[in-house]
C-alpha cells in the first residue's frame, strides 16, 4: 500500500457466502464495516448489546441497499454469561465463520465492574473479546480465509497491564485504564498471531486501528475527555467512521493482509489517511507480556483455546 496506491472501500474484493461478526456493529466503526461488507455482498451478524439500536442500523443499511444480508444478535462483551450465550447460539445453526471483527469499545467512564467483577474498559474491551474469540474459534477455522481483527488503538504505546491492581482499587485513571485496554488488545492480536502460526491454523489474526475517528466512543468519556477528544476534536481533527473503519476492513478482506500484520492510516501520527502496515509497539510483541497476559485471561474468562504457546520468540517475525 503506497501513497500512489492507497487502499479504499472500492478495493474489496467481493465477499459474496462470507459470514463476519462485527461487535459495535450499530454505530460508529462497527456500522461503517457493516455497510461496507453488506455492500460487497459479505453476511454480518451485527453483535449489540441494544438490540433495539441494531435493528435500526439494519433498516438504515437496508434503506440504502434493499439486498443486504444482515442480522442482529445480542451480546454485552462486558457480561462473560451474555459473551458464551451468543457463542452458543451461532453454534447451533452456523456451520462456519469467515472473519470476526473485534471492534466494540468503551472509553474513559468513571470506574465501575463488570457483572463478574472486573473494572469495565478491560472487560469489555479485552477480556470479552478474548472469550468471544476463544468460542468461536473453532467455527472460525471452518470457514473461507478465516481471519480474526482485533481492533486496538495508537494510545496502546501509552498502556501496560496492572497485573497487580486489575480492576483498579488502588488508583484509577479513566483514560489509563482504557490505555490498559487497548494494549491489552494489542498483545493479545499479536499473542493469537504467535499461537495460530504454532498450531498451524488457517486462521489469521490481524491488528488494525483507526487513528482519530470521529465516533459515539469519545462522548462516553468521563468529564474533561469528553469534552476534549468528543466535543471539540471530533469536529475539528477527526475523520469520518466511513474512512477510520478502512484498517480493519482491509485486515478483514484484503488477500494481502497477512497474519501478525497491524494495520492503521497512513497520515502524521497514524491519526488520518488510507490503510498501511503500522509497528506495533515494542512492549506488546514481548513475549513474556503476551504468555502472562494470556494465562491470566483464560483465568478470569474460563475460556480455554487449546493452542501452543509459543517457545521462546522465534516462532513469529518480529511486527
Amino acid at each position: 500500500m503506497t501513497q500512489e496506491q492507497r487502499w479504499t472501500v472500492e478495493q474489496i474484493p467481493d465477499q459474496t457466502g462470507r459470514v463476519f461478526v462485527v461487535t459495535g456493529a450499530n454505530s460508529g466503526l462497527g456500522l461503517a464495516t457493516t455497510r461496507a461488507l453488506a455492500r460487497r455482498g459479505g453476511h454480518v451478524i451485527l453483535a449489540v448489546r441494544d438490540e433495539g439500536k441494531g435493528h435500526r442500523a439494519v433498516a438504515e443499511i437496508t434503506a440504502e441497499q434493499p439486498d443486504a444480508s444482515l442480522e442482529v444478535r445480542h451480546l454485552d462483551l462486558a457480561d462473560l454469561d451474555s459473551v458464551q450465550a451468543f457463542a452458543d447460539e451461532l453454534h447451533t445453526d452456523r456451520p462456519g465463520l469467515d472473519a470476526l471483527i473485534n471492534n466494540a469499545g468503551v472509553m474513559a467512564p468513571p470506574r465501575r465492574l463488570s457483572a463478574q467483577g472486573h473494572e469495565v474498559q478491560f472487560a469489555a474491551n479485552h477480556l470479552g473479546h478474548f472469550a468471544l474469540t476463544g468460542l468461536l474459534l473453532d467455527l472460525l477455522a471452518a470457514g473461507r480465509d478465516p481471519r480474526v481483527v482485533t481492533v486496538s488503538s495508537v494510545n496502546h504505546r501509552k498502556g501496560r497491564i496492572h497485573f497487580d491492581d486489575l480492576a483498579g482499587e488502588r488508583s484509577y485513571s479513566p483514560m489509563g485504564f482504557y490505555n490498559q485496554s487497548k494494549f491489552a488488545n494489542a498483545v493479545f492480536g499479536w499473542e493469537l498471531h504467535r499461537r495460530l502460526t504454532e498450531a498451524g491454523s488457517p486462521v489469521r489474526s490481524v491488528l488494525a486501528h483507526p487513528g482519530y475517528t470521529a465516533t459515539n466512543l469519545q462522548m462516553s468519556a468521563v468529564g474533561l475527555w469528553r469534552v476534549v477528544f468528543g466535543r471539540i476534536g471530533n469536529p475539528l481533527f477527526a475523520q469520518s467512521p466511513a474512512q477510520g473503519a478502512l484498517p480493519q476492513l482491509y485486515a478483514a478482506t484484503d488477500p494481502h493482509a497477512a497474519g501478525g500484520q497491524f494495520i492503521g492510516p497512513d497520515g502524521t501520527a497514524e491519526l488520518r489517511g488510507a490503510p498501511t502496515r503500522v509497528r506495533l509497539s515494542p512492549a506488546a510483541a514481548d513475549a513474556e507480556t503476551g504468555r502472562r497476559l494470556w494465562e491470566l485471561s483464560e483465568r478470569l474468562t474460563d475460556v480455554w483455546f487449546g493452542l501452543p504457546a509459543p517457545e521462546g520468540s522465534s516462532s513469529a517475525p518480529r511486527p
